[in-house]
């Protein structure tokens, strides 16, 4: 890895963030600049650089960063109002930090 990674600086406790879950695959905390009520990022401890870096063997962890945001929204009570599970991928696709990480946003009153 040739430049600088916030995200991993969080992983390694490095670098503060206002985290709410961590397991062995992922560690979940609350995004800087929420753009919504509820903004979350499911970043895997492994660093990918974007869904184009993805291998065979990242599947069950794409899966898992999946699932953790399924759970993340029903503990955050937005999983019957509706949610969103989000990847940015490349600059061109809103990827500001180049570490693979899930957005889950929600909590919006309609």
């Amino acid at each position: 890895m040739s430049e600088h990674c916030i995200f991993c600086d969080i992983l390694n406790k490095k670098a503060p963030a206002d985290i709410v879950y961590e397991d062995d695959l992922v560690i979940v905390f609350k995004d800087i600049r929420p753009q919504a009520p509820v903004h979350l990022l499911v970043v895997p401890h492994k660093h990918i650089r974007s869904i184009n870096e993805l291998a065979d063997e990242d599947r069950n962890l794409v899966a898992h960063m999946i699932f953790v945001g399924k759970e993340q929204a029903r503990q955050n009570n937005i999983n019957k109002s509706g949610y969103n599970l989000l990847f940015n991928v490349e600059s061109g696709g809103g990827q500001v930090i180049f570490h693979l990480h899930l957005h889950l946003i929600g909590g919006y009153v309609r």
